[in-house]
């Protein structure tokens, strides 16, 4: 340990000899911590960090309000986020009417650009190229204090945000995490949730939201964030020129006071709704991110829920009790909650899950932990802290966490002090939070139609979908954390402009495999993206085989068991997946450079030599049961499952199975199927490698020469030639009881492969129908007509086989009717007239923008070269993707939609709680 820490206080050394201040005239230099520097203006108080890298032509702007529901009350619930929204209808120099108002010109510049809103603040950020930084400043000093704020802007957006609060309603991890903090807190404004109550998100005023924008939105109550490539000086100038304009607040922001006050024994909530499984989540109370005990915290957490050799997973997961296990802090301005949830698995019951969950805290606490369990969770905080340094997306992310928490050197002095926790720490604290009197716990109890409690045993589960071994996710802030208008992904990079990848990029045959490596500019991190075909296309004697042979890689092999596997990558916080997919199985893994040996070592061990236990493919088997019954709490996904049985033909491989068929398939199979599946498709004869980060070309080429060596084997993929042709059109509506929202998808098969020559016209004209905020599709269906959360167009499935395409949408069961009239209305004028060369300049130009900030991560790279070779490309189509964007003509993207949809005759499928609704 000391060692680590005098190894860690050399890097910080180094750091600063690199990150000297500058002198910039109007502001006050206030720290440097690491690599960032702290200004601030000194006419307003405007906060600002700058964090140059000079790695990637990209960079993300980010600024962070210090507001978030924290600062609700009663009446008001809801109302930062539903300001978030307002903030992207337009200002007084914007208006949302003219063609340069925030959503064009941001989706003009390709930027991946987004907001959310949380307990204790909202964001505002785009990841985009560095030529734009002029732009970008320009454009979020305008709103911080020009918003139009109109009552017509209010009362569309109010429809969309209930229909966000309405899909919140349909999980129910989110419905349960919500009771959670409503029991747990009762004075604290913790209380009540981001989103708000669905009463006050009805009926805020606009008067009330523009004294919330007045109250909160000043310079002295924000920070700006720069990550990537720019020069400070020119940074610093522009944001004095941009934001300077204002001043202070003129009244002191409002400071919350009010406290929490002692729990004085445990709580428990329920929550019953028709669904499949029982969910059990326990929370308890815990003081805010920048208090002495939060590291501790951290890895208390860690040692119950990360990984295989994990507390709660041996106990519970491994004893096909649960479906998975997690947990998490709140990383919060004030005392919040540890939450762990606990998804059942088929058969189990919330007592025993709960009481078995319970028994292991109290055993932890009297025991304590051991030095082995200590170190892993120690190492896997540090890795993820490297990976999180993947791009300038995810650094300014995780600022912005920091920013909210009260202190944005959290963003360091978090490793400094998990380095130093100790075992002892981690018992007591322990002891001293993890207690019934402090406690909240809660059941997601499933129903039947009637509101009785549903209690299936396995034998007699009827499994009503296809999906792979991952399809559960346990839950984080993508399902019950910050609402954001659309998701985002972004980051900062290892590419330059003047650069081709492919001239960089290594590509050769060793040891059988497609090997791609690229290094970049990262420090210390690798990423690796594989593929070989072994999906669910070469599984045709039994739909359900790939899955589980999948799902028995990481299981144990010949050499050792999936405890000792997951020992070796938690001592050093790497990762290595596996899952099979509709054509292969996918790979991913991610690891510090140090550790590439032992990861590429047991990837080719867990590859070739799986121990295919019958032990194992039984506890498989029950948790492919346990993650399709839970899909089917899910409208999205049993809109989509009935879309493909609709437009693909039986034996093709994107179509999924009949869900009979599949509970047979999962039930039959037997060890000598695994073992024939894993003989006859695993080897390297089709496999593909990539590897992007801290790397040496020659040096990864001879890891993967000594993992790999004589190996042998493995299958061509699938391609289907079979043409898909939709003759008339066709509506399923899938029932499913005790949902708020209907989902609904419209489609048909398009009759092309990623590679036909029609297929990129097809794609920047759909981009055009329904891509992003400017898509017609967002642009009237949501934005002027306020009708849903999210409606956009698509296609896909067509990497390896002829694909489909396809509109995703949700509405309130009420205005279903009139989401869908709208939906068909944009559908048929843009089918009727085509698009326009306005539309179609300014999507290129969205297009090759936004791929181009997908490359600056490693993950976002490694991904894209993968793609690319899957699909059959040679590497160099990286490189030459924006030039074929650019060079397609009008007429040919008008054209490409006619020739190949046809929406008289295209598949509805609504999804949802339907009766009462018109058909």
């Amino acid at each position: 340990m000391k060692k680590l820490f005098l190894f860690w206080s050399l890097l910080m050394m180094l750091a600063n000899l690199h990150a000297a201040p500058v002198v910039a005239e109007g502001y006050s230099h206030v720290k440097s911590v690491g690599d960032i520097q702290e200004y601030t203006l000194k006419s307003n108080g405007l906060q600002v960090l700058l964090l140059p890298d000079h790695a990637s032509p990209t960079l993300t702007f980010m600024v962070t309000y210090r507001v978030g529901s924290r600062n609700e009350v009663t009446g008001t619930t809801g109302a930062t986020h539903i300001l978030e929204h307002l903030m992207f209808k337009g200002t007084r120099n914007r208006p949302n009417s003219s063609s340069n108002n925030v959503k064009q010109l941001l989706e003009r510049t390709g930027a991946r650009y987004n907001a959310s809103t949380w307990l204790d603040r909202t964001n505002y950020y785009a990841n985009l190229g560095s030529e734009h930084l002029a732009t970008i400043i320009d454009m979020e000093a305008d709103r911080m204090r020009n918003l139009s704020l109109d009552d017509a802007d209010r009362q569309a957006e109010m429809t969309v945000v209930r229909n966000e609060y309405e899909q919140g309603e349909n999980s129910p991890f989110q419905a349960l995490y919500k009771e959670i903090f409503y029991a747990a807190f009762v004075a604290h404004p913790y209380h009540h949730s981001t989103i708000g109550h669905r009463s006050d998100i009805e009926k805020v005023s606009i008067e009330k939201l523009r004294e919330f924008y007045d109250t909160f939105y000043w310079p002295n109550n924000a920070t700006v964030t720069l990550v990537g490539d720019f020069q400070p000086q020119q940074a610093l100038a522009l944001i004095k020129n941009a934001f300077g304009v204002y001043p202070r607040s003129p009244k002191p922001v409002p400071a919350l006071y009010t406290e929490e006050p002692a729990q004085g024994g445990p709580r428990r909530v329920s929550v019953k709704r028709p669904g499949q499984l029982g969910l059990v989540a326990i929370a308890h109370k815990i003081p805010q991110a920048t208090h002495a005990d939060f590291a501790a915290l951290s890895l208390l957490s860690a040692v119950l829920t990360d990984g295989k050799n994990s507390r709660l997973y041996k106990v519970l997961t491994d004893k096909n009790l649960t479906t998975g296990v997690s947990g998490f802090p709140g990383f919060n301005a004030d005392p919040s909650l540890h939450l762990l949830f606990l998804p059942m698995a088929p058969g189990a019951s919330h007592e025993q899950v709960e009481k078995i969950a319970l028994e292991e805290i109290e055993r932890l606490k009297k025991e304590g932990v051991s030095e082995a369990e200590l170190q892993a969770a120690i190492a896997k905080s540090l890795a993820s802290t490297a990976f999180d340094r993947d791009g300038s997306f995810a650094i300014a992310g995780n600022l912005n966490e920091a920013i909210a928490a009260g202190d944005w050197s959290l963003y360091y002095s978090i490793d400094e002090a998990v380095r130093k926790v100790t075992q002892s720490d981690i018992q007591r604290v322990a002891r001293q939070y993890f207690n019934e009197d402090q406690s909240t716990t809660g059941w997601f109890v499933p129903t039947n139609p009637a509101g009785t409690a549903l209690t299936v045993p396995l034998a007699a589960t009827a499994l009503l979908a296809d999906i792979g071994p991952n399809y559960y996710r346990t839950p984080g802030l993508s399902e019950i954390g910050p609402h954001a208008a659309q998701s985002a992904d972004a980051g900062s990079g290892p590419v330059s402009s003047a650069v081709r990848i492919s001239a960089k990029a290594q590509r050769s045959k060793v040891a059988g495999i497609d090997l791609i490596t690229y290094a970049t500019g990262v420090k210390d991190v690798v990423t690796l993206r594989g593929a070989l075909p072994a999906g669910r296309a070469q599984a045709k004697s039994n739909p359900a085989l790939a899955a589980l042979t999948s799902m028995l890689l990481d299981k144990g092999t010949q050499k050792q068991d999936k405890f000792a596997i997951a020992q070796r990558l938690e001592a050093v916080g790497a990762s290595l997946h596996f899952s099979a997919g509709v054509d292969t199985l996918d790979i991913s893994a991610k690891c510090l450079k140090k550790d590439l040996p032992l990861v590429l070592s047991l990837m080719a061990e867990q590859l070739r030599m799986p121990a295919l236990d019958a032990e194992e493919l039984a506890k498989a088997k029950k948790q492919l049961v346990g993650g399709i019954k839970r899909s089917q709490e899910n409208t999205d996904y049993r809109a989509a499952d009935a879309f493909t049985r609709l437009i693909y033909p039986v034996g093709h491989p994107n179509r999924q199975s009949d869900p009979g068929a599949l509970l047979a398939a999962i039930e039959s199979v037997q060890p000598d199927d695994v073992r024939a599946f894993h003989k006859a498709h695993y080897g390297p004869g089709h496999m593909i490698l990539v590897a992007v980060g801290d790397l040496t070309n020659s040096d990864l080429a001879d890891e993967v020469t000594r993992a790999f060596a004589g190996w042998q084997g493995g299958s061509a993929p699938v391609r289907n030639t079979q043409a898909l042709t939709l003759s008339e059109p066709k509506v399923e509506n899938v029932q499913v009881n005790g949902k708020t929202s209907v989902s609904v998808l419209l489609g048909q098969a398009s009759g092309l492969g990623h590679q036909h020559p029609d297929a990129m016209a097809l794609r920047v004209a759909t981009a055009i129908l329904g891509s992003g905020f400017t898509g017609r599709l967002m642009a009237n269906v949501r934005d002027k007509e306020g009708l849903t959360y999210g409606v956009s167009a698509s296609m896909g499935n067509d990497s390896f086989n002829q694909g489909d395409w396809r509109i995703t949408a949700s509405f309130a069961p009420a205005l279903l009717e009139k989401g869908l009239a709208s939906t068909h209305r944009q559908l048929n004028l843009w089918y009727q007239q085509g698009v326009t060369a306005d539309e179609i300049a300014s999507r290129k130009t969205n297009l090759v923008g936004s791929f181009q900030v997908a490359l600056s991560t490693t993950d976002g790279l490694a991904s894209t070269l993968l793609a690319a070779v899957e699909r059959g490309y040679p590497l160099s189509w990286v490189d030459d993707y924006p030039a074929q964007i650019r060079a397609l003509t009008d007429s040919q993207i008008n054209l490409a939609i006619k020739t190949y949809l046809q929406p008289k005759n295209m598949v509805l499928i609504q999804a949802g709680s339907l009766d009462g609704v018109k058909h």
